[in-house]
């Protein structure tokens, strides 16, 4: 089994890519190893000194690491993704299921509309761009002309997130739609 690896424009992130499906419910991302029960593949990814976060997404895993060197983390991930595909063990247990996003949006009905054709903009012209650097962003909410965003795996903690957000995003949506006055993270709102 080969598994390539790319940069992520993240330093601490490195996209993995085992060259077999992944995860095929979207994506998925993990914040602790108490959140990795339901995944056996990102439980054994923190099972390793160093690993902060694990990112699922369709073909590939984006781990984000803390202090350690890639140099000497680096291995020790490709061989755990390699001992997962060996195991034939699941990358999801069965009957998990991916936890809604959309359960906290936040926005005025009257917006559906406008609401809509974000997400449709997000979906088609924003996400596989994000995704090819081993990450995700998803729409949290719209209120008074600001769109809120919540980036995940290794576009979560990146330093060019905000450039993402603010100039790419922002005016992307602000050419399509003339009420989106600005996007923020979602931890502004």
């Amino acid at each position: 089994m080969f598994i390539q690896t790319e940069a992520t424009p993240n330093p601490q992130t490195l996209k993995f890519i085992p060259g077999k499906p992944v995860f095929d419910q979207g994506n998925l991302e993990f914040l602790s190893v108490d959140d990795a029960n339901t995944s056996p593949l990102a439980k054994r990814l923190f099972g390793i000194d160093g690993v902060q976060t694990v990112f699922l997404g369709s073909d590939f895993i984006s781990v984000t690491k803390g202090a350690m060197e890639w140099q000497s983390l680096k291995p020790a991930v490709l061989g755990a993704i390699m001992e997962h595909y060996m195991s034939g063990e699941p990358v999801m247990m069965a009957n998990s299921t991916n936890p809604s996003l959309e359960d906290d949006e936040f926005f005025d009905p009257a917006d559906i509309e406008t609401v809509t054709t974000i997400k449709e903009l997000l979906e088609t012209r924003v996400r596989p761009a994000v995704a090819q650097d081993g990450g995700d962003i998803v729409f949290k909410g719209f209120r008074d002309g600001v769109v809120y965003l919540t980036m995940r795996g290794a576009c979560a903690g990146c330093p060019s997130s905000t450039v993402t957000l603010q100039h790419g995003i922002e005016n992307l949506l602000r050419h399509f739609l003339p009420e989106v006055q600005a996007v923020r993270p979602a931890e502004d709102a």
